[in-house]
Order: C-alpha cells, then sequence, then structure tokens
C-alpha cells in the first residue's frame, strides 16, 4: 500500500483526509512542516498533500526545503490549499508543487484524480 504524508495543521481537514483515502492509501499525518520534514526524513512516503497556510514554516518553504533535499526532491507534492484565488493554482505549480487542489475538498475524486496521477 503506498503511503501519503499529509502535512495538515487542521484536525477536521486530516480527519477527512483519512476518510477519503482509507483502504487504499497508508496516511502519516504531520500538523506542521517542521514535523513533516523530521518524519518524511525517517519515512519516505510515496506522496506529500502539503497545506500552504501551516504554523512555523508555511507550505512553500516545506516544498523548497523538500526540492533541496536529495533523498526528498522527486517526492511528487501536491498543495492542499484553501488559497483558490484567481492565479493562486498557477502560482502555486510555478513554485514547484506537481499538481493543486483546493480546500474544502468538496469533489473526492478531484483529490483522488490527483493523487493516482502522481502515484503509480
Amino acid at each position: 500500500m503506498k503511503n501519503i504524508a499529509l502535512v495538515e495543521d487542521n484536525p477536521d481537514n486530516r480527519m477527512l483526509v483519512q476518510a477519503l483515502l482509507d483502504g487504499e492509501y497508508r496516511v502519516t499525518e504531520y500538523p506542521d512542516g517542521h514535523e513533516a520534514l523530521d518524519g518524511m526524513r525517517r519515512q519516505h512516503p510515496d506522496l506529500v498533500l502539503l497545506d500552504i497556510s501551516l504554523p512555523g514554516l508555511d507550505g512553500v518553504e516545506v516544498l523548497r526545503i523538500l526540492r533541496g533535499d536529495d533523498a526528498l526532491r522527486d517526492l511528487p507534492v501536491i498543495a492542499l490549499t484553501a488559497h483558490a484565488m484567481a492565479g493562486d493554482r498557477g502560482r502555486f505549480l510555478e513554485a514547484g508543487f506537481d499538481d493543486y487542489v483546493t480546500k474544502p475538498i468538496t469533489d473526492e475524486d478531484l483529490l483522488l484524480g490527483a493523487i493516482k496521477r502522481h502515484v503509480s
């Protein structure tokens, strides 16, 4: 079973993603960027779902650190964010995210489709 790192500070959002992915993926939860980076260095996930607005390190900074780490730079990282204004998608893809899914998640197929595009 593929392992997904979920970096999300909101417990309700973590619970929703866990429920949506249950049975298809093993999900390891991290409430902030520092814990996520430490955890992903110990246990490499197959994909990262990364919130943008996190306490401490924001998602863009976490992505920058991942891309600078030889062992983690090739991980597919999906922005999972409430930032949904015009231009946000392009801005996050340009920053180096592999995909972009907005919250709240109202269509689980969008999330599942993004994950399947990046995890074989």
